[in-house]
């Protein structure tokens, strides 16, 4: 009878212990895939797509820029249009979007309409372009393969100047800008590149800023 009432408490022995091995092993994947999530959201930045300018206009927008951050303030940065707005994604995702959107794509013209102001930090002094199709549909191609939304209609712009600044002041650093180049407000100029890079928008500095990676576009 002992012997039987041992065998029955062995059972529930081992019963218990299969559970607990059971539970053990739920809460290792659990905790497997919490890992696996936060090490995917440490891994996250902020990437944005943008049309460079030729390499022989670039000193002339260069030598503009510092002529207004030398009155005006602000961070120093490349001259670009910006084609895909800020998304964030892993850098292995962001490069693999890029590389599909780049390909097959052209090399296209931009205009300048004039040097306007904006609202807020990032479209403080800018050139505004011509929407034409061309440059809105490159947005919008690449635009889809990052699969970014934007909250407003396309405006491509170059900027000029990131700042804070008053309306005040905005309106004198658009009137500089005419006046360091009287000729910027028409310039016409060919978009031969694009470039992936890394725009944490939280960094007014810029500091953080950088290319991550670049595609030549096909000849027109």
């Amino acid at each position: 009878m002992s012997l039987h009432i041992f065998f029955i408490r062995f059972l529930g022995f081992l019963g218990i212990l299969g559970f607990s091995l059971f539970l053990f092993s739920i809460s290792m994947e659990v905790d497997q895939e919490v890992q696996v999530s936060e090490s995917e959201q440490v891994n996250t930045h902020v990437y944005s797509v943008w049309a460079l300018p030729p390499e022989d206009l670039r000193p002339r927008l260069k030598k503009l820029m510092e002529g207004l951050r030398s009155e005006f303030g602000g961070p120093e940065f490349e001259p670009h249009v910006t084609v895909v707005g800020a998304i964030s994604l892993t850098e292995g995702d962001a490069r693999d979007k890029f590389r599909k959107a780049c390909e097959g794509l052209k090399a296209y013209s931009a205009t300048v309409e004039r040097v306007a102001t904006g609202t807020f930090f990032y479209q403080c002094v800018f050139l505004l372009l011509d929407p034409t199709a061309e440059v809105v549909e490159t947005s919008a191609h690449c635009s889809s393969h990052f699969g970014y939304k934007n909250s407003s209609p396309y405006m491509p712009h170059l900027s000029l100047l990131y700042g804070d600044l008053t309306d005040e002041e905005k309106k004198n650093a658009q009137e500089k800008a005419n006046i360091l180049d009287e000729g910027i407000g028409s310039v016409r100029f060919n978009i031969p590149r694009l470039a992936l890079y890394k725009t944490d928008t939280e960094d007014k500095t810029l500091k953080s800023w950088e290319m991550i990676a670049e595609c030549n576009l096909d000849p027109k």
